[in-house]
Protein backbone atom coordinates (compact mmCIF):
# COMPACT_ATOMS: atom_id res chain seq x y z
CA UNK A 1 0.00 0.00 0.00
CA UNK A 2 1.31 3.18 -0.88
CA UNK A 3 1.80 6.06 1.93
CA UNK A 4 -0.71 8.40 0.79
CA UNK A 5 -3.41 5.57 0.76
CA UNK A 6 -1.94 4.79 4.45
CA UNK A 7 -2.09 8.31 5.32
CA UNK A 8 -5.48 8.23 3.80
CA UNK A 9 -6.54 5.45 6.07
CA UNK A 10 -5.13 6.88 8.86
CA UNK A 11 -7.69 9.82 8.54
CA UNK A 12 -10.41 7.96 8.30
CA UNK A 13 -9.73 6.43 11.60
CA UNK A 14 -8.54 9.29 13.56
CA UNK A 15 -11.69 11.24 12.70
CA UNK A 16 -13.96 8.13 13.25
CA UNK A 17 -11.99 7.93 16.92
CA UNK A 18 -12.83 11.55 17.16
CA UNK A 19 -16.57 11.31 17.06
CA UNK A 20 -16.66 8.33 19.21
CA UNK A 21 -14.85 10.35 21.79
CA UNK A 22 -17.54 11.04 24.84
CA UNK A 23 -15.39 12.88 27.12
CA UNK A 24 -12.38 15.34 26.77
CA UNK A 25 -10.25 12.80 28.78
CA UNK A 26 -11.20 10.10 26.18
CA UNK A 27 -10.33 12.95 23.18
CA UNK A 28 -6.87 13.62 24.61
CA UNK A 29 -6.17 10.18 24.68
CA UNK A 30 -7.17 10.17 20.28
CA UNK A 31 -4.78 13.30 20.05
CA UNK A 32 -1.86 11.92 22.06
CA UNK A 33 -2.24 8.16 19.92
CA UNK A 34 -2.09 10.59 16.45
CA UNK A 35 -0.08 13.88 17.01
CA UNK A 36 1.99 13.17 19.95
CA UNK A 37 5.91 12.40 20.35
CA UNK A 38 5.47 8.97 20.02
CA UNK A 39 2.12 9.60 17.68
CA UNK A 40 1.60 7.65 14.29
CA UNK A 41 1.40 10.87 12.17
CA UNK A 42 4.22 12.28 14.01
CA UNK A 43 5.79 8.97 13.14
CA UNK A 44 5.04 9.62 9.50
CA UNK A 45 6.53 13.25 9.53
CA UNK A 46 10.22 12.18 10.71
CA UNK A 47 10.38 9.31 8.42
CA UNK A 48 10.15 11.78 5.59
CA UNK A 49 13.90 11.55 4.64
CA UNK A 50 13.76 7.80 4.40
CA UNK A 51 10.42 8.52 1.18
CA UNK A 52 11.73 8.49 -2.71
CA UNK A 53 12.93 11.89 -3.48
CA UNK A 54 10.02 11.77 -6.88
CA UNK A 55 7.09 11.22 -3.68
CA UNK A 56 8.53 13.12 -1.30
CA UNK A 57 6.09 16.31 -2.41
CA UNK A 58 3.30 14.29 -2.62
CA UNK A 59 3.68 12.26 0.84
CA UNK A 60 4.69 15.43 2.34
CA UNK A 61 1.61 17.31 1.51
CA UNK A 62 -0.32 14.27 1.91
CA UNK A 63 0.46 14.02 5.71
CA UNK A 64 0.21 18.05 5.92
CA UNK A 65 -3.53 17.84 5.17
CA UNK A 66 -4.04 14.23 6.95
CA UNK A 67 -2.79 16.44 10.21
CA UNK A 68 -4.48 19.84 9.20
CA UNK A 69 -7.83 17.93 8.94
CA UNK A 70 -7.54 16.03 12.17
CA UNK A 71 -6.54 18.93 14.57
CA UNK A 72 -9.45 20.46 13.15
CA UNK A 73 -11.85 17.37 13.65
CA UNK A 74 -9.96 18.01 17.47
CA UNK A 75 -10.65 21.10 18.16
CA UNK A 76 -14.45 21.32 17.08
CA UNK A 77 -15.04 18.23 18.94
CA UNK A 78 -13.45 19.35 22.08
CA UNK A 79 -15.49 22.54 22.11
CA UNK A 80 -18.58 20.61 21.99
CA UNK A 81 -17.44 18.11 24.97
CA UNK A 82 -16.31 20.84 27.49
CA UNK A 83 -19.61 22.52 26.86
CA UNK A 84 -21.33 19.19 27.49
CA UNK A 85 -19.19 18.81 30.72
CA UNK A 86 -19.86 22.43 32.03
CA UNK A 87 -23.25 22.26 31.50
CA UNK A 88 -23.52 18.84 33.44
CA UNK A 89 -21.19 20.29 36.34
CA UNK A 90 -23.38 23.23 36.00
CA UNK A 91 -26.81 21.11 37.16
CA UNK A 92 -24.86 18.70 39.25
CA UNK A 93 -23.83 22.26 41.70
CA UNK A 94 -27.71 23.90 40.99
CA UNK A 95 -29.47 24.51 44.40
CA UNK A 96 -32.72 23.87 45.28
CA UNK A 97 -34.32 27.30 46.66
CA UNK A 98 -37.44 25.27 48.14
CA UNK A 99 -35.30 22.92 50.36
CA UNK A 100 -34.77 24.27 53.94
CA UNK A 101 -31.32 26.35 54.56
CA UNK A 102 -28.50 25.21 57.16
CA UNK A 103 -27.82 27.32 59.30
CA UNK A 104 -23.68 27.85 59.96
CA UNK A 105 -23.51 26.89 64.21
CA UNK A 106 -21.50 29.41 65.87
CA UNK A 107 -19.23 29.23 68.51
CA UNK A 108 -19.32 30.38 72.30
CA UNK A 109 -17.13 30.71 75.10
CA UNK A 110 -16.10 28.13 76.63
CA UNK A 111 -18.09 27.39 80.51
CA UNK A 112 -15.19 28.02 82.39
CA UNK A 113 -14.21 31.41 80.99
CA UNK A 114 -18.13 32.40 80.56
CA UNK A 115 -18.58 32.28 84.17
CA UNK A 116 -14.75 34.09 84.83
CA UNK A 117 -16.30 36.43 83.00
CA UNK A 118 -19.86 36.09 85.18
CA UNK A 119 -18.13 36.61 88.00
CA UNK A 120 -15.64 39.68 87.27
CA UNK A 121 -18.80 41.25 86.12
CA UNK A 122 -20.68 40.83 89.51
CA UNK A 123 -17.14 42.20 91.48
CA UNK A 124 -17.31 44.83 88.74
CA UNK A 125 -20.76 46.29 89.66
CA UNK A 126 -19.52 46.44 93.48
CA UNK A 127 -16.93 48.83 92.18
CA UNK A 128 -14.10 45.96 92.61
CA UNK A 129 -11.21 45.86 89.91
CA UNK A 130 -9.95 42.97 88.14
CA UNK A 131 -5.95 41.83 88.44
CA UNK A 132 -3.77 39.03 86.48
CA UNK A 133 -0.63 37.67 87.63
CA UNK A 134 2.19 35.59 86.50
CA UNK A 135 1.38 31.25 86.96
CA UNK A 136 4.79 31.03 87.83
CA UNK A 137 5.43 32.18 91.04
CA UNK A 138 7.99 32.77 94.17
CA UNK A 139 7.67 31.11 96.87
CA UNK A 140 8.03 34.23 99.12
CA UNK A 141 4.67 35.35 97.12
CA UNK A 142 2.88 31.81 96.84
CA UNK A 143 3.48 31.46 100.62
CA UNK A 144 5.72 33.24 102.98
CA UNK A 145 3.77 36.37 102.38
CA UNK A 146 0.20 34.74 103.44
CA UNK A 147 1.68 33.70 106.85
CA UNK A 148 2.18 30.00 105.34
CA UNK A 149 4.29 28.71 108.12
CA UNK A 150 7.38 27.07 106.60
CA UNK A 151 6.34 23.54 107.64
CA UNK A 152 2.77 23.60 106.10
CA UNK A 153 1.82 20.27 103.93
CA UNK A 154 1.31 22.93 100.99
CA UNK A 155 4.67 23.88 100.45
CA UNK A 156 5.85 19.71 100.23
CA UNK A 157 6.69 18.65 96.83
CA UNK A 158 3.28 16.44 97.20
CA UNK A 159 1.66 19.04 97.03
CA UNK A 160 2.89 21.73 95.12
CA UNK A 161 4.85 21.91 91.54
CA UNK A 162 8.24 23.27 91.83
CA UNK A 163 10.61 24.63 88.75
CA UNK A 164 13.88 25.10 88.10
CA UNK A 165 15.38 27.97 89.33
CA UNK A 166 17.43 29.08 87.68
CA UNK A 167 18.42 32.91 89.48
CA UNK A 168 21.43 31.79 91.48
CA UNK A 169 24.71 30.06 90.76
CA UNK A 170 23.27 26.74 91.08
CA UNK A 171 20.34 25.45 89.77
CA UNK A 172 17.89 23.63 91.98
CA UNK A 173 16.42 20.90 90.41
CA UNK A 174 15.16 18.46 92.95
CA UNK A 175 13.25 18.90 95.82
CA UNK A 176 11.78 22.45 96.84
CA UNK A 177 13.01 25.51 95.41
CA UNK A 178 12.38 29.32 95.36
CA UNK A 179 9.84 29.08 92.29
CA UNK A 180 6.68 27.30 91.66
CA UNK A 181 3.98 26.54 89.80
CA UNK A 182 1.09 29.30 91.70
CA UNK A 183 -1.18 26.98 93.56
CA UNK A 184 -3.54 29.96 94.26
CA UNK A 185 -4.35 33.30 93.17
CA UNK A 186 -3.63 35.09 96.68
CA UNK A 187 0.24 35.91 95.45
CA UNK A 188 -1.56 38.47 93.29
CA UNK A 189 -3.21 40.35 96.13
CA UNK A 190 0.24 40.64 97.90
CA UNK A 191 1.82 42.55 94.83
CA UNK A 192 -1.60 44.05 94.44
CA UNK A 193 -0.90 45.51 98.18
CA UNK A 194 2.63 46.18 97.84
CA UNK A 195 2.38 48.47 94.80
CA UNK A 196 -1.85 50.14 94.89
CA UNK A 197 -2.80 52.55 96.43
CA UNK A 198 -5.27 52.02 99.66
CA UNK A 199 -7.89 50.94 99.35
CA UNK A 200 -8.38 48.05 97.56
CA UNK A 201 -11.28 46.27 96.39
CA UNK A 202 -10.23 43.43 93.92
CA UNK A 203 -10.48 39.68 92.36
CA UNK A 204 -7.72 37.99 90.78
CA UNK A 205 -9.09 35.33 88.68
CA UNK A 206 -6.56 32.74 86.71
CA UNK A 207 -4.70 29.21 86.67
CA UNK A 208 -3.49 27.71 89.33
CA UNK A 209 -1.80 24.14 90.00
CA UNK A 210 -1.22 21.43 92.63
CA UNK A 211 -0.25 17.97 92.40
CA UNK A 212 -3.99 16.29 92.37
CA UNK A 213 -4.87 13.40 90.08
CA UNK A 214 -7.84 14.21 88.15
CA UNK A 215 -10.65 12.43 89.73
CA UNK A 216 -14.68 13.97 89.87
CA UNK A 217 -13.37 16.29 92.34
CA UNK A 218 -9.96 17.07 91.25
CA UNK A 219 -8.01 18.64 88.79
CA UNK A 220 -4.34 19.04 88.72
CA UNK A 221 -4.66 22.19 86.95
CA UNK A 222 -7.99 24.34 87.80
CA UNK A 223 -9.17 28.44 87.60
CA UNK A 224 -9.43 30.09 91.09
CA UNK A 225 -10.93 33.23 91.81
CA UNK A 226 -9.18 35.02 94.79
CA UNK A 227 -11.09 38.10 95.86
CA UNK A 228 -9.54 40.97 98.78
CA UNK A 229 -10.95 43.90 100.52
CA UNK A 230 -8.63 46.39 103.03
CA UNK A 231 -10.03 49.87 103.89
CA UNK A 232 -10.81 51.31 106.88
CA UNK A 233 -13.38 49.76 108.99
CA UNK A 234 -14.08 46.49 107.42
CA UNK A 235 -15.78 44.10 109.45
CA UNK A 236 -17.09 40.25 108.71
CA UNK A 237 -20.54 41.64 108.06
CA UNK A 238 -19.22 42.80 105.08
CA UNK A 239 -17.76 40.14 104.28
CA UNK A 240 -20.94 38.28 104.67
CA UNK A 241 -22.83 40.46 102.75
CA UNK A 242 -20.81 40.86 99.92
CA UNK A 243 -20.43 36.68 99.80
CA UNK A 244 -24.54 36.15 100.14
CA UNK A 245 -25.16 39.01 97.53
CA UNK A 246 -22.50 36.67 95.17
CA UNK A 247 -23.89 33.78 95.45
CA UNK A 248 -27.68 35.02 95.48
CA UNK A 249 -26.27 36.94 91.94
CA UNK A 250 -24.77 33.72 90.47
CA UNK A 251 -27.05 30.66 91.84
CA UNK A 252 -30.06 32.51 92.19
CA UNK A 253 -32.17 34.91 94.64
CA UNK A 254 -33.55 32.00 96.46
CA UNK A 255 -30.56 30.81 97.54
CA UNK A 256 -29.56 31.02 101.00
CA UNK A 257 -25.77 31.18 102.70
CA UNK A 258 -24.40 30.02 105.51
CA UNK A 259 -20.41 30.57 107.41
CA UNK A 260 -19.00 27.52 109.25
CA UNK A 261 -15.80 28.29 111.49
CA UNK A 262 -12.61 27.26 109.66
CA UNK A 263 -8.86 27.38 109.35
CA UNK A 264 -6.76 29.45 107.16
CA UNK A 265 -3.26 30.58 107.66
CA UNK A 266 -3.76 33.86 105.92
CA UNK A 267 -7.01 34.74 107.51
CA UNK A 268 -8.14 35.01 111.18
CA UNK A 269 -11.12 34.72 111.99
CA UNK A 270 -11.60 32.27 108.80
CA UNK A 271 -14.84 30.66 107.42
CA UNK A 272 -16.10 28.16 105.36
CA UNK A 273 -19.01 29.67 102.86
CA UNK A 274 -22.23 26.89 102.38
CA UNK A 275 -25.05 27.35 99.33
CA UNK A 276 -28.72 25.72 99.89
CA UNK A 277 -28.70 22.90 97.51
CA UNK A 278 -30.17 23.71 94.11
CA UNK A 279 -31.89 20.12 93.99
CA UNK A 280 -33.93 19.53 97.33
CA UNK A 281 -33.98 23.43 98.01
CA UNK A 282 -32.14 22.43 101.46
CA UNK A 283 -34.32 19.45 102.14
CA UNK A 284 -31.63 16.73 101.79
CA UNK A 285 -30.90 15.07 98.85
CA UNK A 286 -27.60 12.63 97.37
CA UNK A 287 -26.26 16.00 95.97
CA UNK A 288 -25.96 17.42 98.87
CA UNK A 289 -25.44 14.40 101.15
CA UNK A 290 -28.77 14.59 102.71
CA UNK A 291 -27.20 18.09 104.46
CA UNK A 292 -29.36 20.46 102.46
CA UNK A 293 -25.93 22.58 101.55
CA UNK A 294 -23.43 22.97 99.56
CA UNK A 295 -19.73 24.43 100.10
CA UNK A 296 -18.87 26.83 97.71
CA UNK A 297 -15.69 28.51 99.14
CA UNK A 298 -13.39 29.67 101.85
CA UNK A 299 -13.20 32.91 103.40
CA UNK A 300 -12.35 35.11 106.45
CA UNK A 301 -10.54 38.19 107.82
CA UNK A 302 -7.39 39.27 106.20
CA UNK A 303 -4.67 38.05 108.98
CA UNK A 304 -2.71 41.32 110.52
CA UNK A 305 0.53 39.61 109.62
CA UNK A 306 -0.37 39.21 106.11
CA UNK A 307 -0.96 42.80 106.50
CA UNK A 308 2.29 44.07 107.89
CA UNK A 309 4.06 42.09 105.66
CA UNK A 310 2.54 44.01 102.85
CA UNK A 311 3.21 47.46 104.53
CA UNK A 312 -0.02 48.07 105.80
CA UNK A 313 -0.55 48.77 109.31
CA UNK A 314 -3.32 46.47 110.75
CA UNK A 315 -4.31 48.62 113.78
CA UNK A 316 -5.85 50.70 111.01
CA UNK A 317 -6.92 49.32 107.86
CA UNK A 318 -8.72 45.88 108.20
CA UNK A 319 -9.99 43.55 105.20
CA UNK A 320 -11.52 40.17 104.37
CA UNK A 321 -10.28 37.61 101.59
CA UNK A 322 -12.30 34.27 99.80
CA UNK A 323 -11.68 32.14 97.15
CA UNK A 324 -13.45 30.31 94.96
CA UNK A 325 -12.84 27.03 92.17
CA UNK A 326 -14.38 27.98 88.64
CA UNK A 327 -14.78 24.44 88.16
CA UNK A 328 -16.95 23.94 91.44
CA UNK A 329 -19.31 27.07 90.56
CA UNK A 330 -19.55 25.32 86.88
CA UNK A 331 -20.60 21.79 89.05
CA UNK A 332 -22.90 23.32 91.36
CA UNK A 333 -24.64 25.54 89.08
CA UNK A 334 -24.97 23.05 85.95
CA UNK A 335 -25.07 19.87 88.03
CA UNK A 336 -21.89 18.41 86.71
CA UNK A 337 -21.27 15.29 88.01
CA UNK A 338 -17.30 15.18 86.64
CA UNK A 339 -14.57 17.99 86.37
CA UNK A 340 -12.90 16.38 83.64
CA UNK A 341 -16.15 16.75 81.46
CA UNK A 342 -15.12 20.34 81.12
CA UNK A 343 -11.66 19.98 79.91
CA UNK A 344 -12.44 16.48 77.57
CA UNK A 345 -13.71 18.85 74.60
CA UNK A 346 -16.95 16.81 74.15
CA UNK A 347 -18.87 19.25 72.07
CA UNK A 348 -21.91 17.27 73.44
CA UNK A 349 -21.27 18.28 76.60
CA UNK A 350 -20.13 21.60 76.10
CA UNK A 351 -22.94 23.23 73.34
CA UNK A 352 -25.44 22.58 76.47
CA UNK A 353 -24.11 25.97 77.77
Amino acid sequence: MAITEELAALEAETLAAIEAADTTAALEDVRVRVLGKAGTLTGYLRSMGSVPKEERAAVGKAVNETRVAVEEALSARKAVLEGAELAAAIDAAAVDVTLPGRSQQMGTRHLINGIIDEVSDIFMGLGYKVYEGSEIETDYYNFTALNAPADHPSRSMQDTFYVRDLSGDAARVRGESDVLLRTQTSGVQVHVMEDQELPIYMIAPGKVYRRDVADPSHLPQFHQIEGLVIDKGITFGDLKGTLDYFCKQVFGPERKTRFRAHYFPFTEPSAEADVSCGICHGEGCRMCKGTGWLEILGCGMVDPNVLSMSGIDPEEYSGFAFGIGVERIACLKYNVPDLRMLLEGDMRFLRQF
